[in-house]
């Protein structure tokens, strides 16, 4: 993983002290709330429902076992235990107090860590596809580009007030995108041309929210060296562009989508041409910089030989099923990628408790080379597992609740935290994930239903995925009650689309049993084994709708 040089080092700490300068002036009254506002923002910390909420930046969703202590550390001393992962690979503290917030960034800073970027109007945390580097599909591993864009884009003097929030997303494989590229502002797939030279394929515009849209191709092939060039262009088009007198109209997705997509390529790529020759230029060295921080470890030539794994497999029924479920092909013989499981029944999808955090972080050493990545789904993966040490996981993973074998089934769900902590919400998630966990317990029913993405959102931002769940659940507030709106058909794979809303929002206590009526047609319709997605799409959503509202 990319280590801090000293002026890394030195960026972090000078923005420590400053905000601790600043909020040490907001608690004594000489900075107003709307002067203190952007400031933490800045850092990464709201003002939710019941207390602040720190969001620390996981760039690309890797993190070393040092940094899993301290984040399980500052759960312990700051908060209330336990930590939130997000859909942006990110973790989140819901219980900090405001006079502690700069303490937690100076111990995240002893770690080369922060939360700048985090929130506000600025370029967020750049995520990418949780298998990098050690998946047999991909063309190359994204995390060195994702680095590059981090380093770009953090402090950049030009974006630091952009007219809405901005995301981007990178993928090294074009064909099985993990990393929802497609409904970012900016998405990259890294691609090869009719030459066989390997570049970029880059989309603008896509995004969630109360306006949902699937990004647009706006330059099929863009070589290695122009991307912080195209970038930069894209970004001040937007910047130039991009409405400010209208907080739901001001995201990029909208411009494009106002422009059309041909003049805003126009617009991008005549900026481009006026600095693409220019300092942005990325040299083969400085690429070749970032690829060795990711270069691949050297792993054990014999792993493949051992066969303790296939015999454990036959030898204990409960770790097969387990194994099949939660962990993955790796590109090296004997070696397998491990998911640990943060979906556990009567469990807030995504929550993960200090001893837990301590728990894995000892295998992430011991099984791992130290470290473990954060996943879009809201869980976690030691990416680099042999398979004698499989069951050895398995096993201390189950002793911590980590181990449930839901992974890709309908329990293994994205939910925002919703109305129990977010200032926005309409309505609460996180009980209804438990209604659901409760009602759907069954794992071999669930195993027939097979690979099924639910999402859940407590309000319009969408911050649960809604639109792009096979289901989708979106809270809603109707005159003081909470109801939900089902949607059916969205994906954020390749083959994404946006999900349709099937009639009138369901109560609380008929989430649970709207699904379950939404499963017995996918069961009764099903054709040799497809997937609910593409029964869906066969059948359209009448018959699901007619079986939730008969």
């Amino acid at each position: 993983m990319y280590q801090y040089n000293e002026i890394d080092q030195q960026l972090v700490e000078q923005r420590v002290a400053q905000f601790r300068d600043q909020t040490q002036r907001f608690l004594q009254g000489t900075l107003s709330e709307d002067e203190f506002r952007p400031l933490r923002l800045m850092n990464g910390l709201y003002i939710q429902r019941h207390a602040p909420m720190l969001r620390v930046a996981i760039p690309y969703g890797l993190l070393s076992s040092t940094q899993l202590r301290k984040l399980a550390h500052i759960a312990r001393q700051y908060d209330k235990g336990y930590g939130h992962f997000t859909t942006r690979q990110n973790i989140q503290f819901n219980w900090p107090a405001l006079e502690t917030v700069p303490d937690i960034l100076a111990e995240l800073a002893t770690v080369q860590m922060h939360a700048i970027q985090t929130s506000g109007n600025c370029i967020r945390n750049t995520t990418s596809d949780h298998l990098a580097g050690v998946t047999p599909d991909e063309l190359e591993d994204p995390r060195p580009y994702c680095e590059i864009i981090r380093q770009w884009s953090t402090f950049h003097p030009e974006f630091a007030y952009l007219p809405r929030k901005f995301k981007i997303a990178v993928s090294g494989t074009e064909h099985n995108d993990r990393a929802a590229t497609q409904v970012h502002d900016i998405g990259i797939y890294l691609t090869k041309n009719k030459t066989g030279e390997i570049g970029f394929k880059v989309l603008v515009g896509g995004g969630l929210g109360r306006t949902p849209f699937i990004a647009q191709v706006i330059r099929d092939f863009l070589p290695k060296q122009d991307l912080l060039s195209y970038l930069e262009a894209i970004l001040r088009i937007y910047n130039l562009n991009g409405r400010r007198d209208n907080i739901y109209k001001s995201r990029i997705k909208i411009l494009v989508n106002a422009l059309g997509i041909e003049h805003f390529r126009d617009l991008v790529e005549a900026e481009w041409n006026q600095i693409r020759d220019g300092a942005l230029q990325l040299e083969n060295q400085r690429i070749e910089y970032f690829r060795n921080f990711f270069t691949p470890y050297t792993y054990d030539s014999s792993a493949g030989k051992n066969k303790s794994y296939a015999q454990q497999l036959l030898e204990d029924k409960d770790f097969a099923v387990w194994a099949k479920h939660n962990t993955r092909a790796h590109k090296i013989a004997g070696y397998r990628i491990v998911y640990i499981c943060l979906k556990a029944p009567r469990i807030a999808p995504g929550d993960i408790t200090d001893i837990q955090m301590d728990a894995v972080a000892d295998l992430v050493d011991q099984y791992s080379f130290g470290l473990i990545r954060t996943t879009h789904n809201q869980n976690l993966i030691l990416a680099d597992v042999k398979q004698s040490d499989v069951y050895n996981v398995y096993k201390a993973l189950e002793q911590q609740n980590l181990a449930t074998a839901n992974i890709g089934t309908l329990n293994d769900m994205i939910c925002c935290p919703g109305l129990d902590f977010c200032s926005l919400a309409n309505a609460g998630s996180i009980d209804v994930a438990k209604q659901i966990n409760e009602t759907f317990d069954d794992l071999d029913y669930l195993y027939d239903i097979g690979e099924l993405e639910l999402k859940m959102s407590g309000c319009i931002n969408a911050c649960g995925h809604h639109h792009v769940g096979h289901i989708g659940i979106l809270g809603v507030d109707k005159k003081g009650e909470e109801f939900y709106q089902i949607q059916l058909g969205g994906s954020a794979a390749n083959d994404a689309s946006l999900a349709k809303i099937i009639g009138p929002a369901v109560a609380k206590t008929e989430v649970a049993t709207s699904i379950g009526k939404i499963l017995n047609v996918y069961t009764e319709q099903r054709i040799n084994g497809e997937r609910f997605i593409d029964t869906l799409r066969r059948l359209g959503i009448e018959p699901f709708k007619n079986a939730v509202y008969s």
